[in-house]
């Protein structure tokens, strides 16, 4: 599942309906004493100071939304001190204490192109200075994570645990990043954990064994609060170890990923297609090709021969271990179709950009 990614902007974009910056910057100007960010040494003006300006401005960005914690570098000639203070919650900033003659100003945060402004002020002038808009670095076309590649896995993980089918149903095991970074053995542990020890799993498994109680399916369980505490155990040590043996272990073993990859584009025919081959393809860690998914595969027939050892031995039978081990499989192309034409739609946290190229 794959990620948003985080990026390194250093300015936080705040979009509002209105611009409340001017209005700010106007009340900063009007009383210079009670200024907010303003760069004077003690927050008081002197008596000889008195004659000295006041710069005021905002920052923004081309859409004109405010921009937060933009390092804002004022320096005047005849000068070789630079002051700086940082643009606020408003996006707007100010110095005071200004000396008539030449200041320059200089705008800068990481990934946008710099911005400056050179003028005048006079003697005792309140300047408002025309806004800043910050435009993104034209060499920038692109924004990952920094660091390792196991780095940027967990970073995509952390976003697809946030995944919810309508809010609170786990949808932990497929990525809608147009590129997912391959997962490491942590993490593709880290998602079997976290799907088997959610809330909801065990409420699902506990209603699951419900049904089977009622059902007297296994038989030899028996009734009676203790035949549902068998087939609650049974019934959850399927899922544990069908999700450990199919989604961690043997992933891990063979560097196959374990997610569902969303395709989102194309035919329908190219994407139920892509949605079947879900149990019998999978992407490898290494190579990023499809190959036959021997994860899921063998998983299934290794969980089902797990689950066969603690049923009781008169419901037992060949046929039976056949069956369900080939039902896990034809799950998993299940899965894949209501993944690719239904659950996105329900799914909380979906990444904007959500589509993976289709297989060849």
């Amino acid at each position: 599942m794959k990620r948003i990614v985080q990026h390194a902007l250093v300015v936080t974009v705040v979009t509002i309906a209105t611009c409340p910056g001017f209005s700010q910057a106007s009340a900063i100007l009007q009383n210079p004493l009670n200024m907010p960010g303003s760069s004077t040494s003690d927050g008081q003006l002197q008596p000889d100071q008195q004659a000295s300006g006041v710069v005021a401005g905002t920052v923004t960005d081309k859409e004109g939304a405010l921009a937060i914690g933009a390092k804002v570098v004022l320096t005047e000639d005849g000068q070789s001190e630079a002051r700086e203070v940082m643009s606020g919650n408003n996006g707007e900033f100010s110095f005071a204490n200004v000396p008539p003659g030449t200041i320059h100003l200089s705008v800068t945060a990481p990934g946008f192109d710099t911005q400056e402004y050179s003028g005048d002020i006079r003697s005792g002038q309140a300047l408002l200075v025309p806004p800043f808009q910050l435009a993104v670095t034209g060499v920038v076309t692109e924004v990952k994570v920094g660091g390792s590649p196991e780095e940027i896995a967990q970073v995509e993980v952390k976003q697809q645990l946030q995944q919810r089918v309508l809010g609170f149903i786990p949808n932990f095991y497929v990525t809608y990043s147009t590129d997912p970074a391959p997962l490491f053995a942590k993490q593709k542990f880290c998602l079997a954990w976290k799907s088997v020890q959610d809330p909801v799993t065990i409420l699902a498994v506990a209603f699951l064994a419900g049904i089977y109680q009622a059902a007297d399916v296994p038989g030899g369980y028996g009734q009676g609060a203790a035949g549902y505490g068998r087939r609650f155990g049974a019934a959850y040590g399927d899922v544990v170890v069908g999700t450990f043996v199919g989604s961690a272990i043997l992933p891990s073993m063979l560097h196959q990923d374990p997610r569902y990859f969303y395709q989102g584009t194309g035919s329908t025919k190219s994407r139920l297609a892509h949605a079947l081959l879900n149990s019998v393809q999978a992407r490898n860690d290494r190579t990023h090709k499809w190959e036959p998914n021997y994860s899921g595969i063998i998983g299934s027939f290794a969980s089902g021969a797990v689950s066969y050892a603690y049923i009781p031995s008169s419901d037992r039978s060949t046929g039976m271990f056949l069956q369900e081990s080939l039902v896990r499989v034809a799950e998993s192309s299940v899965a894949g179709v209501l993944q690719e034409f239904v659950l996105r739609k329900f799914t909380s946290h979906v990444p904007k950009q959500s589509a993976v190229p289709s297989q060849p």
